[in-house]
Formats: structure tokens, sequence, C-alpha cells
């Protein structure tokens, strides 16, 4: 490799300005800035894309997490463009180069930190506050350091000011096509096929060894390059003993392109249960003994409505939007065994680990389709569910298109006569989202009813709410509880009277949610801020 000083260099016909050298000359198999700048914005994609990732499960996913994660690491590039300008234009070498990739390869270790951030972030603090703080703690510093490598590329590519805009041009190109490639790559492959903290651990080692290469290449005499090529020896065992000791290994059962899938056993009433874990947010409880046995409160209120339709319909036919743990649908099995029950899960992982760690038997009569429920009801019915239970929103990140008046005339084309949609959702004490839903739910079914599973649901915060839609009135005597150990039913008993749902809904202007305007995120953000 081998690096001079500049100088001015004049062809004949031409005015002296015209070629001059603005930049040391570099030469060697080392240097070639498209690869150069190809690869830096790649690793700073791929660490954007597993961001999400890494924070879902101290902070959740939601817009608020995307906009965080998306503007830490622009600030990050922002300011790395401006001190790597400074630095060229100073010590443009490949040596500088070097050290970039270098600090840039040891600052991504420090993503490796978030469990022991993640669990230290002050539960007082707004979420949005949390997930703030949380990114710009693991992703500010190698976003920086990676964007100071495009302006060193260009002030050592730059040699004639008459090809300043190619030279340029090209390399802004080929850091644009890198960050394509990581973005595609770690959505479609990486994250479900490596996990995060592999990922995590291959970028940290290639931006490593890319900046021992490079201080290889610039190294002044022969004793500096021995001493260089003992360091990437270093960081190749280094790697291979890291494999080892599994320090490769995500913390989550299983990672997929949706979540981060835990599963932990509990006790709950002095009995064994097994918690299933997306991101944050324990999703359900499952009893290993017993399949009928129901812990959450809003699955009682289903096993409600499922019982007062069974008095009429056999045999039940029921579609389940969002598998989760599979506790209802395996309920369903146990206890009306010649259902027919079609689960909706987004997510294969989800169902997988369903079939590994919650009992859900490979011979079960559940079908699954491992599809968007959205593009599940766009096709013509096949067939008409009595029940379609909707088990897809979390607290606060809510697949906004199944909360639309045109999903819900798809889902009002499924059921048959009198059939009834159930939706679990949660709000807080300003019910923004709980009004819009209701008045949403409206414009499609002639019945909406409200129940929340706690009687002291204008106070809390944080709140499970179901609704129940239908073209039929209910009767709510028929209402029994349909698990032991309950002496009356919660569904008559919690549900809000005419009069006191319509006062919910006049506390603020109605709103409809379409396809075209459903603001779910902004208007789940008090609960985000736990308001």
């Amino acid at each position: 490799m081998e690096e001079t000083t500049p100088s001015a260099q004049v062809t004949p016909g031409t005015s002296p300005v015209a070629h001059v050298t603005t930049s040391p000359v570099v030469t060697g198999w080392l240097w070639h800035p498209i690869p150069i700048v190809f690869a830096s914005n790649l690793c700073i994609m791929v660490l954007e894309l597993v961001a999400g990732r890494i924070i879902a499960p101290y902070v959740g996913v939601s817009l608020y997490t995307w906009t965080s994660v998306i503007g830490v690491i622009l600030a990050g590039i922002s300011l790395g463009n401006y001190l790597g300008g400074w630095l060229a234009d100073r010590w443009a070498s490949l040596r500088l180069l070097g050290i970039i990739f270098l600090l840039g390869g040891l600052s991504a270790f420090l993503i490796l930190l978030a469990d022991g951030l993640g669990y230290q972030l002050p539960s007082c603090w707004p979420v949005m506050i949390q997930i703030i703080v949380l990114t710009a703690a693991l992703f500010f510093l190698p976003s920086m350091i990676l964007g100071a490598v495009s302006p060193v590329v260009a002030k050592l590519a730059v040699r004639d000011l008459k090809q300043t805009g190619r030279t340029v041009g090209r390399i802004y190109a080929a850091g644009t096509l890198g960050s394509i490639v990581g973005t595609f790559a770690t959505g479609f492959v990486l994250i479900s096929t490596f996990g995060t903290h592999a990922i995590i651990w291959g970028v940290a080692l290639v931006l490593i060894t890319l900046g021992l290469l490079f201080l290889v290449g610039g190294a002044a005499n022969r004793r500096q390059r021995s001493r260089l090529l003992l360091g990437l020896l270093f960081v190749a065992g280094t790697g291979a003993f890291s494999v080892q000791l599994g320090a490769w290994n995500s913390h989550c059962l299983h990672e997929t392109q949706y979540f981060c899938i835990k599963v932990r056993d509990e006790e709950h009433e002095h009995e064994p249960v097994r918690a299933l874990i997306l991101d944050r947010l324990v999703h359900s409880f499952t009893s290993l003994n017993d399949p009928a046995r129901l812990i959450y409160g809003y699955e009682k209120i289903y096993a409600e409505a499922t019982a007062y339709m069974a008095k009429d319909h056999t045999p039940l036919r029921a579609l389940f939007i969002g598998g989760g743990g599979y506790t209802f649908p395996k309920y369903m099995e146990a206890t009306y065994p010649h259902s027919e029950l079609d689960v909706v899960e987004i997510d294969p992982g989800v169902t997988e680990t369903a079939y590994e760690q919650l009992g859900l038997s490979r011979d079960t009569q559940i079908v699954s389709h491992n599809e968007d429920a959205r593009l599940y009801l766009l096709r013509p019915p096949t067939k008409r569910y009595t029940l379609i239970m909707g088990d897809a929103f979390n607290d606060y990140s809510v697949p906004y298109h199944l909360t639309t008046r045109e999903f819900n005339e798809l889902v009002d084309q499924w059921l048959t006569p009198g059939g009834l949609y159930l939706v679990n959702l949660i709000d807080g004490t300003q019910h923004n989202f709980l009004r819009a839903y209701v008045h949403t739910l409206r414009q499609t079914f002639r019945h909406v009813y409200l129940v929340p599973t706690s009687q002291n649901w204008r106070a809390s915060p944080r709140m499970t709410f179901v609704l129940i839609a239908t073209d039929e009135w209910l009767d709510l005597t028929r209402f029994q509880p349909a698990t032991s150990g309950e002496k009356t039913a919660w569904t008559p008993q919690r549900m809000l009277t005419d009069e006191e749902l319509q006062a919910l809904l006049d506390e603020a202007p109605p709103i409809v949610l379409t396809d075209q305007f459903a603001p779910v995120d902004q208007m789940l953000a008090p609960v985000a801020r736990g308001e």
C-alpha cells in the first residue's frame, strides 16, 4: 500500500487548477472505495434493523420504537458525517479508516449490554423516554463512528476536481446500495436464521477485521504489520472462542421476523403454568395439565360467550385472529371436542413454540394458518364462523389494519347470522382508542357490547376490555359461568349498559378508523407514557 503527499498535476491544454490532486494518493489491493463504503453502510443498516429487535423485550415494538431507532441512528450518522469530514481534511489516510472501522467494531459490542441497561431503566420514566434513552445508549455511538467512513473515503477518492461529482456520486450510490442489501438481508434472512446476538458479534468482528486490515495496509514498517497481523489472528481466535462459549446465542427461545419469543414456568394459585412472552409482554398462560384452565379475565369472558353460542349452535365453528399460546383454542378443543377451530397466526415461530413448549399436540384438530389475518379474510368466504375471536392487540403495539371499518366488514362476511365477533384490547384512562374502536365497530355491526375485565376500569392506566359485536341482541340472562370456581358470570355483571357506553362515547368527538385514517399509535400514546 502506498500513500504520497498531495501534488499538482497539469495536463497539456488545461489550466493548472483543473487537475489538482486534492487528497493523498492511495493505491494497493486494499484500496477499493466502492466496496469500503458499501460495507460500512451495510453494517449501519444491519444494526438499525437489529435495533428494533434488541430493544423490543424491554420497551416493546410500536411506532415510537421505530421512530426512536431511526431518529437516533440518523442523528449518529449525521454527526459522524460532520466529524468524518473534519478528520478527513486533516488526516485522511488508510490508517484513519482503520481506526474508524476498529472503533466501530468495538462500539458495536456495547449493544450486547442491552440486558443490563434494559432492566435498569427507571420504571417511573414514561415509556417513550425509556425507548429514546435505551436506543441512544446502545446505538448512537456505533452509528456516529460508522458515519465517519464515507467522508474519509470521499476525501481519499477525489483526485481530480473535474470528476468530483462523479466520484462522490458513485460513493453515495455504493453506500445506498449497501443500505438496501443490509435492510433486505437482515429483515428477510439474518434475524430469523442467526438471531440478534450472533448478528451483533458478526458485525463487530467484520468491522474490527476491516480496521486491522486497513491499519496493516497503512503500516509504516514490517514490525507494525506483524503486530497488526497478530491482532487479526487474535480477532479470529476470539470469534471462535466466543462461539464455543455460546456468546453468540440469543436470549430468546426463538427469534423470528416478528418477535423475541420466550417461555418460562410460573405458578398461579399454587399450580404450575407456562408463560409465553412475546417481546416485552406476557401474552398467555397455559396449564400443561388442564387445557380447560383459564387465567386471564378476557379469556373467561370469551368462554362465557362461547357457552352462550353453544346452546343454539352445534358444532361450533371458531376463527382465532392471533394464536399466541393457543390457550383458548386448546380450551375449546377440550370443552367442545366436535368444534371446527381455525387459527390465523402471522408468526410461524409462535405456532411452533406452542407445539414445542405449550402442550399443543401435533395431531390436534386445530388448523393453523400462518399468515396475516387481513390476507386470510380477503378471500371469498369458504365457511361461516359462529365465533371470530381477536387476540392480536398488545398494550400499545396494535396492527392498525385490523382495527378499521374495512376489516370489520371482512369479518362480518365470514360470520354466520347472529355470530359473535369478540376482540380484546388495552387502553388507559383517556380511552381514546377504545372510543374510536367501539364507534368503528358500530358502523358494521348492529349491536356492540363493552365488557371491562375490572370494575375499576375508569381509574386504571392500563385496562383490558372485551368488545362483543353482533347483529343480534344478546340475552344476558342466558350467560353463565363457563369456568369452575366462578359463582357468577363475568359478562352480564361487568358489561356496560347502553347509557354508560353512550356516555363514554360522548366524552370526545367520534372517530371512525379507516384504512386511510387509523392513528392508533397516537391514540395509545397516553398508555405508552404511563398517564
